[in-house]
């Protein structure tokens, strides 16, 4: 774009010319960034973290024993049996890892914290990576009886669809469809506390435009910052997220996603930067900044986590 004329007797700095310059201005200020929402840290528990070093390392998890209950007869003596815990493996087989450079010259014009902005860019963006891990894959992992059509460890009375027949979902049925989840909850035994369940942001919407009128009953004026919770629901904390795995249903011509709901003690997660170094570059003048995350996911209770397929009806 043209800029304003000048007077004959005043210099162009903007040209360049031996007449002078107007110099280049770096603002001290950067654009906020805007990122997905992540809910892994609020939906599966670290009870069994340990000390993780490495990829590679295992976490050995014990499991509660069952004891059998048997009739008793006057005289009939006792039988006595061994309890033996089963283990659980999580194992710490994924890893993650950010590597930039910082040139001086760069920190200098543009007098800003660089590698202090760009670590934390990094470090948001290494949640969203694990939150689209854990939740593109441990809908797969929940009891039979949890997801599917004809759920319900009971009474196989709940429809929460399968591939080619996602529960069509829309403001008339949506929280028939969420209460739905907790019954399978419910005749699982699962805890009503920490309960959790994950929605797309098109059922988000169609829930605010459902028979739930009242805001108050969702709203939530000290929910924590990006992590996703939008309020309670029949005992369900609920949260919003992207990540959540979405696949094109052939079946119905549509794009279904898997919705994940459950409790915290279902799902477990382990994780630890190994490694956050800041290097002098050997090239040339500035830093190197890298970082290594090594993380591990696992459901050790089937029972207590399902899966709601379902697409926009």
């Amino acid at each position: 774009m043209a800029g304003p004329t000048r007077a004959a007797a005043h210099p162009d700095y903007s040209s360049g010319s031996s007449a002078g310059f107007i110099p280049e201005i770096w603002s001290g200020k950067m654009i906020e960034k805007l990122y997905e929402r992540t809910c892994y840290g609020e939906i599966a528990n670290t009870d069994y973290e340990g000390e993780i070093r490495q990829k590679g390392d295992t976490v050995q998890i014990r499991t509660t024993p069952g004891i059998t209950i048997r009739d008793y007869q006057v005289g009939g003596g006792l039988t006595y049996e061994k309890p033996t815990s089963d283990k659980v493996e999580l194992q710490i087989d994924q890893a993650k890892y950010f590597a930039f450079e910082v040139n001086d010259i760069d920190a200098y014009q543009s007098d800003l914290k660089l590698m202090e902005g760009w670590s934390d860019d990094a470090g948001q963006q290494m949640k969203i990576e694990i939150d689209t891990a854990l939740l593109g894959k441990h809908y797969a992992d929940v009891a039979p009886e949890n997801a599917g059509n004809g759920a319900g460890v009971k009474s196989g009375a709940y429809e929460l669809g399968e591939p080619g027949a996602p529960v069509m979902i829309d403001r008339g049925n949506i929280l028939d469809a969420l209460v739905d989840c907790g019954s399978v909850l419910d005749e699982q035994n699962v805890p009503e506390e920490n309960r959790y369940l994950i929605l797309p942001a098109w059922m988000n919407g169609m829930l605010k435009k459902s028979d739930l009128r009242d805001a108050s009953v969702m709203g939530d004026s000290t929910s924590a910052f990006r992590n996703g919770k939008v309020g309670m629901l029949d005992r369900f904390t609920v949260y919003i997220s992207n990540n959540l795995s979405i696949v094109n249903d052939e079946g119905v011509g549509k794009k279904a996603t898997n919705v994940f709901f459950g409790h915290k003690k279902g799902l477990t997660f382990a994780s630890q930067m190994t490694k956050m170094e800041d290097l002098p570059n050997p090239t040339d003048f500035g830093k190197l900044v890298r970082g290594l995350n090594v993380f591990g996911s696992k459901v050790i209770d089937p029972d207590a986590v399902g899966h709601l397929y379902a697409a926009r009806g």
